[in-house]
């Protein structure tokens, strides 16, 4: 099993972020739009040392194209992990490896990202919470990474839940 590691936050992240974002969009050859997601995207959060970006293609066909070209450039595909038609790739880099994420527009689990990286930069007491939830996971998964991740989904998922019932509209009703 590979432990499971968390680093402080690192101020270079947003920079880190925005220079492989060029990088793989130049690599693509496609329009994309970028998001910088996961912890890393959450100023003062701990994380795993990777940087995590979601790339939204306008095809399918791109999507495909996008693989062979990530492929060819040293990238790991690792399919569709979560069953949420999101693409996942990997590649080992200094000083922290990248883990991109290829969907296309309307993709549920992408909003949901964008929903929930938001809701902890609004809150950051919420950040503070999830940091020491992470940290506590991490040290009693001893390199369980199904336990480390299960144990990190209702939090996801509350906040998520918090953050879609700040965007209705008052007086809609949500599903809480």
């Amino acid at each position: 099993m590979r432990p499971i590691t968390l680093v402080e936050y690192d101020p270079q992240w947003p920079y880190l972020f925005e220079s492989r974002s060029k990088a793989i969009g130049l690599l693509l050859g496609h329009p994309a739009a970028f998001h910088h997601i996961g912890s890393t995207a959450v100023v003062g959060l701990c994380a795993k040392p990777k940087l995590d970006i979601d790339a939204v293609l306008s095809s399918n066909e791109m999507r495909l194209d996008a693989t062979e070209r990530l492929k060819d450039d040293g990238y790991r595909f690792h399919g569709d992990l979560h069953g949420a038609d999101r693409w996942t790739f990997t590649k080992d880099e200094t000083p922290y490896g990248t883990r991109l994420y290829l969907c296309l527009p309307g993709n549920e689990a992408h909003r949901e990202r964008l929903l929930f990286r938001d809701y902890l930069r609004a809150h950051p007491e919420l950040a503070a919470g999830y940091a020491i939830l992470k940290r506590r996971l991490a040290e009693e998964a001893n390199g369980n990474w199904d336990h480390y991740t299960g144990g990190k989904t209702d939090f996801v998922a509350d906040a998520v839940r918090r953050a879609k019932a700040e965007l209705a509209p008052p007086g809609s009703v949500t599903n809480q």
